[in-house]
């Protein structure tokens, strides 16, 4: 009879183990999560990103932590997320750039391979500049000037393969301009480069908003899909007669291996996260634009991205 309650007794606790693994999994996140900023702090990138990890800790029930960690031209998430465990406690935010760097240097990670993609966040928009006081009142001046004078238009970019550069690149390529680009190590000393006369142009992306707000700059065109709200007083290229489009989504990744239960959940919460009046009001004072794609979609965005990067670098003469 003894044997016989051991034997009953064993079973329920085998019945009980699924359950209790179940449970066990059902209860992420049980601590609180790290989210890598690819850059330093106090850029919008950074406050965002901050703003991003209040309200997903607010979604989840748990504190999020920003870890900042600049370098490697924002892949320094991606190379992280490949030593890290995947169980969903640590993650990075995800420039479109990681998708470009694999094809101007040896890298350590592929953006396919070493990442699960759990949704896109916002995106940023590239604007065409000049100072105020340039003679420069539309794209299309700009670019008549530019045709006439190969090479007297030297602008700015936050540094080689960038987005920004990639829109005068197009723009030289289809027209037959020739621009010269200067390197910079950030929007800042781009722009003040275009302010102190050092460069008669740039292309900066969202921090742009507070110098047009005061007056110091005049921004010619946007290389977005469609107007920001933030800049609805200003063309697209596309508008203007120029087929240049480059779009910057940013969003949230892991490591590879994430469990689709995991990634689901992180999805779920930022969305939600992105209807939060107080990320959205963040977003707003740098004229930054959500943009949302669930885990498929963005998946599917990285793989057609990470193919046609190698193109536009190749086209456009970015590696010369």
């Amino acid at each position: 009879m003894k044997q016989f309650k051991m034997i009953v007794l064993a079973g329920l606790l085998a019945g009980m183990l699924p359950v209790a693994a179940v449970q066990a999994q059902a209860a992420y996140p049980s601590k609180p999560i790290t989210i890598i900023v690819p850059y330093g702090a106090g850029g919008v990138t950074d406050i965002a990103g901050r703003a991003l990890g209040e309200s997903l800790g607010r979604q989840l029930n748990q504190p999020v932590v920003i870890e900042n960690k600049p370098g490697a031209a924002g892949s320094m998430g991606v190379i992280d997320m490949m030593n890290t465990k995947p169980d969903g406690y640590r993650l990075t935010l995800a420039p479109v750039g990681i998708f470009r760097q694999p094809y101007l240097q040896k890298t350590r990670y592929d953006p396919i391979r070493d990442l699960s993609y759990i949704a896109s966040v916002w995106t940023y928009d590239f604007m065409v500049t000049v100072a105020a006081d340039s003679p420069f009142k539309t794209i299309n001046e700009f670019v008549d000037y530019a045709k006439k004078h190969p090479g007297a238009i030297e602008y700015g970019t936050p540094g080689r393969y960038t987005g920004n550069q990639v829109v005068l690149a197009k723009l030289g390529k289809d027209e037959g301009i020739k621009f010269v680009h200067v390197p910079y190590k950030g929007d800042s000393e781009a722009m003040t480069a275009l302010l102190g006369g050092h460069t008669q142009a740039a292309v900066i992306a969202n921090s742009v908003l507070p110098f047009l707000q005061s007056g110091k700059v005049r921004i010619l065109a946007s290389a977005a899909d469609v107007r920001p709200e933030a800049f609805s007083q200003v063309p697209t290229m596309k508008e203007a007669g120029y087929n240049v489009e480059v779009p910057s989504p940013l969003g949230l990744a892991g490591p590879k291996g994430l469990p689709q239960d995991i990634v689901n959940t992180l999805d779920q919460a930022v969305k939600k996260a992105m209807e939060d009046p107080a990320f959205q009001k963040v977003l707003q004072n740098y004229g930054v634009r959500t943009f949302y794609m669930d885990s498929n979609t963005y998946s599917e965005f990285a793989k057609t991205t990470f193919k046609e990067e190698k193109d536009i670098i190749g086209n456009l003469g970015l590696d010369d």
